[in-house]
């Protein structure tokens, strides 16, 4: 369940956005399950997913990716959309030059490796020219969670953000 949280967003197109995001958040389930739905509020929904070890929910259009980037493009390619809720917990870096083979240990010293920032796709949706009406981000805390989440909101431009508290004994993943 855990993994199934960090490695999604969907996307819905619909005017019902209150019942669906409430019934999402109320029912605690996985994003890829609550993607699932949608179609019953009548919405057309892109589910951008990384790779997880969940079956695609039915009547929703998945769309499988492997990196930030991918996801992105995959989101903006979604556009334009009523709604965006972005629930990936992406890394912020990535290998700014990947290796095209495995790197052995050779008794040396570990090899350099320098990093490159990901793309936010939270903050780059919400600034869009095509922004959803409604932009969503969660936000994974492990202290001052409300006012760390506060903060993500207003930086990263979205209109809502759903704090979780992840601090160690907070029980918030790994279950469904």
């Amino acid at each position: 369940m855990g993994d199934a949280v960090e490695t999604e967003q969907f996307r819905v197109r619909e005017r019902q956005s209150g019942a669906l995001l409430q019934r999402l958040i109320r029912r605690r389930l996985g994003i890829g399950r609550s993607a699932g739905l949608a179609p019953e509020f009548g919405a057309e929904t892109v589910l951008v997913s990384g790779p997880v070890a969940m079956a695609d929910p039915a009547a929703v259009e998945t769309v499988a990716v492997e990196s930030a980037r991918e996801m992105l493009a995959a989101c903006e390619a979604a556009l334009p959309a009523d709604i965006a809720v972005c629930a990936a917990a992406v890394s912020d870096w990535r290998a700014a030059r990947p290796a095209g083979r495995k790197l052995k240990k050779d008794g040396k010293a570990p090899p350099d490796l320098a990093l490159t920032e990901n793309p936010d796709i939270l903050a780059t949706l919400a600034r869009s020219a095509r922004r959803p009406a409604l932009v969503v981000g969660f936000a994974a805390e492990t202290e001052d969670v409300v006012a760390n989440a506060q903060a993500k909101r207003a930086r990263k431009g979205c209109d809502w953000i759903v704090a979780n508290d992840v601090s160690a004994g907070a029980g918030t993943f790994g279950g469904d």
